[in-house]
C-alpha cells in the first residue's frame, strides 16, 4: 500500500465516519498473501509507533465494515493505556469509559488475550453501564482484537459500527490477521525506540566519563566506577547521573 493509497484511505475514512462504511474489499481479496505482504511492508516502513498504528487503523477502515477504528497500546511501568491512533474522538471516549470504569470488551480482551465481539450494545448485558453509554454515542456493535507478541498483550485493535451485528466471522478473521501484522510492527517499532534510547544513553555516559577523566586524571575504568557509585548511592539511573554531570560539569550531590 503506497503512501498515496493511505492518504486516499484517510480522506475516505472521514466520509465513512458519518455512516457505516460498506465492505469495499471482499474477503478472498483481503486474505491474499500479496495484500497482507504489502501491508507488512507498509508497517515496516512506518516512521515510528504512532505512524505504525495510524497505518493499521486506516487499513481497518478500508478493509472492514466499520464506522470507526482505533488502537490502544499498553506501555510503561506501572502499565498504562495509551491511545496513539483513532479515526474519531468518539473511539478515544469509548476507551476512556473502560479505563475509568474498569469494565468492557477492551478490558476483557486485554485480560484474557481473546477476541471480544459485541453484537448489539442495545441488548448486550455483560457490561450494562458501558453498553448504555456507548449506545448513546451511536455505536451498536464492537469488535476488540488483542495485539500480542508471545504471551504478552501489547494493545488492542478496536473496531466499531453504528449497525447492530456489524462484525461477523469474516470480519473477525480479517481483523485477527491485521492484528498479527500490527503486533509485530508495534513490537519492532518499540525495539527501535528502545535501541535508540540505549545508544543515546551510552553516548551520554561516555561524555560524562570523558569529563571525569580529564578533570581528575582518571582512566576509563575508574571514571565509570565513579559514575556507577554515584548512581547506586543516590538510587538514580546511571543515565540521569551522567546527564547532570554533562549539564553542570559537576558531580551530583
Amino acid at each position: 500500500m503506497s503512501a498515496a493509497a493511505l492518504h486516499q484511505g484517510h480522506l475516505a475514512g472521514h466520509t465513512r465516519r458519518q455512516s457505516d462504511c460498506a465492505p469495499q474489499i471482499r474477503l478472498r481479496e483481503l486474505t491474499s498473501a500479496d495484500r497482507f505482504a504489502q501491508l507488512a511492508l507498509d508497517l515496516h516502513d512506518s516512521g515510528g509507533i504512532e505512524e505504525t498504528v495510524e497505518a493499521v487503523v486506516e487499513f481497518a477502515l478500508q478493509a472492514l465494515s466499520c464506522s470507526h477504528a482505533g488502537v490502544a497500546l499498553i506501555s510503561g511501568r506501572p502499565r498504562r493505556l495509551e491511545i496513539p491512533a483513532v479515526t474519531d474522538p468518539l473511539v478515544a471516549e469509548i476507551y476512556k469509559l473502560q479505563v475509568d470504569g474498569g469494565q468492557g470488551p477492551l478490558t476483557e480482551s486485554m485480560r484474557d488475550h481473546s477476541v471480544v465481539r459485541v453484537e448489539d450494545t442495545e441488548t448486550d448485558d455483560r457490561w450494562p453501564e458501558w453498553s448504555a453509554k456507548v449506545l448513546e454515542l451511536g455505536v451498536r456493535s464492537v469488535l476488540d482484537v488483542p495485539l500480542h507478541t508471545g504471551g504478552s498483550v501489547v494493545g488492542v485493535l478496536g473496531l466499531y459500527s453504528s449497525r447492530p451485528g456489524g462484525f461477523g466471522p469474516d470480519e473477525e478473521a480479517i481483523a485477527e490477521i491485521l492484528a498479527r501484522h500490527a503486533s509485530v510492527a508495534v513490537a519492532s517499532a518499540r525495539n527501535e525506540v528502545n535501541l535508540a534510547a540505549a545508544v543515546d544513553a551510552r553516548k551520554l555516559v561516555g561524555q560524562a566519563m570523558g569529563i571525569l577523566m580529564e578533570r581528575f586524571d582518571l582512566d576509563d575504568e575508574r571514571a565509570f566506577e565513579v559514575l556507577r557509585r554515584y548512581s547506586q548511592d543516590n538510587n538514580r539511573k546511571l543515565r540521569d547521573v551522567a546527564q547532570e554531570l554533562v549539564d553542570t560539569r559537576k558531580l551530583p550531590r
